[in-house]
């Protein structure tokens, strides 16, 4: 049968390659097998069914994988969801497959039909472990340590460096690199659905949709969301001033104040910010606005005899107030290095009383000479101004490497590979079993060169605040400090 119009001559007038073309084409890629829409299929029942089969399986078998029906030996598959099956044969489940920090079957093998298929020597959902360990226990247990230097963030275990979630139930709710992140918090006691059916779930958390809230999306509100938009934009036309999160048309500011009271950032958009009545280099202590002035919604009131922006500078002063800026700013950007208060030209360090903060602007901080263990150049050399001077034979920023070793190169090495074997992360140098990162990279550190720095919170354009030491991304604050960049004093000794 021909289709209409088209004369008897016309077919043998196509060229032969474009027949051979034709017939050559894989009869998954054939779009129909029908001479146009609405004509019957060339095909035999039998033979039509047995092209929606995939190879080896069995007459009888559901065609196109039970996902999709059979249409002339063509699989036309089911779709409930964009993306949900496709393939020749309705095979392919998911688009994407498995990822390990970030990098698609680990790099260790390829993605197919969103499954991955993994090299020799590999194996897991994403290729992540190897087949042969060589790492200790007490190495691979190091590399599963959480920021809370906690296994696995006790919710998996840990193999050959690599974490394995708990999955007991199937259904992959424990993830991530140190199975930190457990959507099972999400589950709504009541109704047992994710954020109660009214949100996603991102780490343990729920992300509610418009017009519900609650810690798992269980309340519904009584506005629409146009109306709660509008009640929570602030003056500036901004969503709680950026400041906060809009709940039914009223901010949740997001106090930083620890005790709980009435805190930094309040007001009904969460427009006063307190923390603009401390200057920077006043910003360890309560006492707002220098403590010569009232704070009304981020704004100093000054004292008489006082004035500038916090009230720092006393009006009986010589100095103008860039004068004393400029006297105890010396050569860092902020003035007494950023640890101490600045009036009429000379630096009070802080914290009071602690000499190991001291100098004419406070540039010498010698707590950088100190481990997370408040060990003073690893035991092997003297502090000045923030920088070890090292005993003989040591070497390093806190005289942590000894110049001899008595380790062979192989053995060394072997203590300095990571779990993918590359020595130091490639960004470093190995002595004596330890890493040595590279110093033109000043952000670059842990125990394998694996840590960047930069991913430690500022404040006041200081990592970690300058009152903590930055831990693989993390702030360890000293004590009395706390924070996510180590900017709330919690201790009792300031003024």
């Amino acid at each position: 049968m021909r289709p209409p119009g088209l004369g008897g001559h016309l077919w043998l007038l196509l060229p032969p390659l474009l027949l051979a073309g034709l017939s050559a084409a894989p009869q998954s890629f054939s779009p129909s097998l029908r001479s146009w829409s609405g004509a019957p299929c060339r095909l035999s029942r039998t033979e039509s069914e047995r092209r929606c089969l995939a190879p080896g399986q069995a007459p009888g078998s559901a065609l196109c994988h039970g996902r999709g029906r059979c249409d002339c030996g063509v699989c036309i598959c089911h779709v409930t969801e964009p993306g949900t099956y496709f393939g020749p044969l309705c095979e392919c489940h998911e688009w994407v497959c498995e990822t390990y920090d970030g990098d698609t079957c680990a790099g260790h093998g390829t993605c197919d039909c969103g499954k991955c298929k993994c090299d020799l020597g590999w194996s897991g959902d994403a290729c992540q472990y190897p087949t042969n360990c060589n790492l200790t226990k007490k190495k691979s247990n190091q590399m599963c340590k959480n920021s809370q230097d906690i296994v696995c963030s006790n919710a998996g275990t840990c193999h050959c460096g690599r974490c394995k979630c708990d999955d007991s139930d199937g259904n992959g709710l424990v993830y991530g690199k140190f199975c930190e992140c457990d959507d099972r918090e999400c589950i709504d006691d009541e109704t047992e659905e994710i954020c109660g059916g009214h949100g996603k779930c991102y780490c343990g958390n729920c992300y509610c949709e418009a017009g519900w809230h609650g810690d798992k999306c269980e309340f519904q509100c009584d506005i629409t969301p146009w109306e709660s938009k509008q009640k929570c934009t602030s003056p500036d036309g901004k969503i709680c001033s950026n400041r906060g999160t809009c709940v039914c048309g009223e901010c949740s500011c997001h106090d930083v104040d620890p005790t709980g009271d009435w805190g930094d950032i309040h007001g009904d958009t969460c427009e006063c910010d307190e923390r603009d009545c401390s200057s920077v280099y006043d910003r360890y202590s309560d006492d707002f606005c220098s403590g010569h002035g009232q704070c009304n919604c981020g704004r100093c009131d000054c004292k008489a005899g006082w004035y500038g922006k916090t009230c720092e500078h006393p009006r009986s002063c010589p100095l103008s107030a860039e004068e004393s800026f400029r006297k105890c700013q010396g050569g860092s950007a902020l003035p007494c290095s950023g640890r101490g208060r600045c009036e009429c030209g000379k630096c009070t360090c802080y914290p009071p009383g602690d000499r190991r903060v001291y100098g004419k602007t406070c540039e010498c901080d010698n707590r950088h000479c100190e481990d997370l263990e408040g060990v003073v150049c690893g035991g092997h050399g003297t502090c000045s101004c923030g920088r070890c001077v090292c005993e003989q034979g040591w070497f390093g920023e806190l005289c942590q490497h000894p110049r001899k070793c008595n380790m062979t190169e192989e053995q060394s090495k072997s203590l300095c590979e990571s779990a993918d074997g590359i020595l130091c992360s490639g960004k470093g140098s190995c002595h004596c079993g330890k890493c040595i990162c590279s110093a033109e990279e000043w952000y670059i550190s842990g125990e394998f060169c694996d840590c960047d720095d930069r991913d430690c919170d500022k404040h006041d354009g200081l990592i970690c605040t300058g009152n903590g030491i930055c831990s693989c991304g993390n702030c360890e604050c000293w004590d009395g400090w706390n924070g996510n960049a180590c900017e709330i004093w919690l201790g009792t000794e300031y003024p």
